[in-house]
């Protein structure tokens, strides 16, 4: 049963100056700061509601909200407030604001404690330096093969690329596979037609002295898998009896894997142990907002208990020293449990999102969400701005690196190398190296 909202604080504004800074609840939900005469992004259909958004959550019309975080400046000298989850990692309340007659009432559905400083990056800095794990390690330098091949990369596509980086001497850490070698959401461990061997692709990365890497959504399902066709009890249902939806992808409904079934989580145990001994030590981890839905699951635990020992499950698998990128994931909940965090939206060839929904892929909405949690890089872990794309097709592409690189963050190159002029070649060098950072 969802808690109501109590009274926190009423508070005068400017109603020219003021700023409010909304949290989202997962990577891809819109985070930023707005004007008092602004209308926040939200979802504007009931599936990116699930998926990129907190699922089952609404605000009301003319409210701001945020979930677990929400910060006013009140834009008339006085401090600034944050109000935040007492704790955050297991109870991640709603805060809502709705300003009357030049006054910000503040309401929440659960604990909240209260934060002052003098700007509204710096008293969210202060909050996530004293509650974060201290001195997140650093991240390697990646090129990942999503935005140029999507999920139709090949093992050859692999090599191609390989080859690029010595030729063009890029200073690449690691080479990650995305989406696209799996036979389907589920089936990790079956290839697609487009792939021969996972150990052989990982050998021959690393046989050009780099790390391999590789993508996983470990908490989705699709309903077509042999892992759902053969296991539904691994799934976890809603209170009718029904599978959990965990919304639309890839053409079809999506499931979730219950991680508090014993055999699911030997079988995704095993799965990510595999890939650590077949050489990889580079785990991105995406889509992670499903293994945080409500849901009725073998043991009696609620979902954000489920999510954070799914993903510790994930850590013991992989071992203290691969590297744990998280995505899609459930922000506060998260923290503790990885090396480096996306914190936007996916970005893309393109500025404007579908439909002007800021959670969804495009330049504009990862700059806004990226520059609104530009106060968590180094604090709660390494902050992930997306990857650059250099390539001459990519809608300005000068002002999205530039994004990039300000961030500080890890930097991972996205691009067919052997596509890539003058220009391209010479910004992502620079952005892999470091230079300027």
């Amino acid at each position: 049963m969802p808690h109501p909202f109590t009274p926190v604080a009423s508070v005068p504004v400017d109603p020219v100056n003021a700023r409010v800074h909304e949290e989202g609840w997962q990577s891809w939900s819109p985070s930023g700061a707005y004007a008092l005469g602004d209308r926040p992004y939200r979802p504007t259909n009931d599936n990116w509601a699930t998926v990129c958004y907190r699922p089952g959550v609404t605000v009301p019309e003319g409210a701001f909200q945020g979930e677990g975080l929400l910060a006013l400046d009140p834009g008339d000298g006085s401090p600034v407030r944050l109000w935040a989850a007492a704790e955050p990692t297991s109870a991640v309340p709603s805060i809502r604001l709705l300003v009357t007659e030049g006054v910000a009432e503040v309401t929440a559905d659960g604990p909240v404690k209260e934060w002052t400083g003098a700007d509204i990056q710096s008293v969210l800095a202060d909050w996530a330096a004293a509650l974060g794990p201290a001195g997140p390690r650093p991240a390697p330098t990646v090129w990942c093969s999503w935005y140029e091949y999507f999920t139709n990369v090949t093992e050859d596509d692999i090599h191609e690329n390989l080859r690029a980086m010595d030729t063009l001497d890029l200073p690449v850490d690691v080479v990650q596979i995305d989406d696209g070698y799996q036979s389907a959401l589920g089936d990790w461990l079956t290839l697609s037609g487009r792939f021969r061997s996972r150990e052989g692709i990982a050998d021959a990365i690393r046989a050009r002295g780099r790390r391999a890497g590789i993508w996983t959504a470990p908490f989705l399902v699709d309903p077509a898998s042999e892992l759902a066709t053969e296991h539904p009890d691994w799934l976890v249902r809603d209170a009718d009896g029904g599978f959990t939806h965990a919304g639309r992808n890839w053409g079809h409904d999506l499931r979730v894997l219950d991680t508090t079934h014993p055999e699911a989580a030997a079988y995704l145990t095993d799965v990510f142990r595999t890939l650590r001994a077949e050489g990889y030590d580079y785990f991105k981890v995406d889509f992670l907002y499903a293994g945080a839905l409500d849901g009725v699951r073998h043991e009696s635990v609620d979902a954000l208990t489920a999510y954070r020992e799914g993903i510790r499950l994930i850590r013991n698998a992989i071992g203290p020293d691969s590297y744990l990128l998280g995505c899609g994931a459930p922000i506060l909940p998260s923290i503790g449990l990885f090396d480096a965090m996306r914190v936007s939206p996916d970005t893309a060839p393109h500025r404007r999102p579908e439909a002007d929904d800021h959670s969804q892929p495009g330049q504009d909405p990862a700059e806004f969400t990226g520059v609104g949690r530009q106060w968590q890089h180094g604090r709660l872990w390494v902050n992930d701005p997306d990857c650059l794309m250099a390539r001459p097709a990519v809608e300005t592409r000068e002002r999205w690196a530039a994004h990039v690189e300000a961030t500080g963050g890890l930097m991972a190159s996205s691009d067919r190398l052997l596509s890539l002029d003058e220009w391209g070649v010479e910004t992502t060098r620079r952005l892999l190296s470091g230079v300027g950072r």
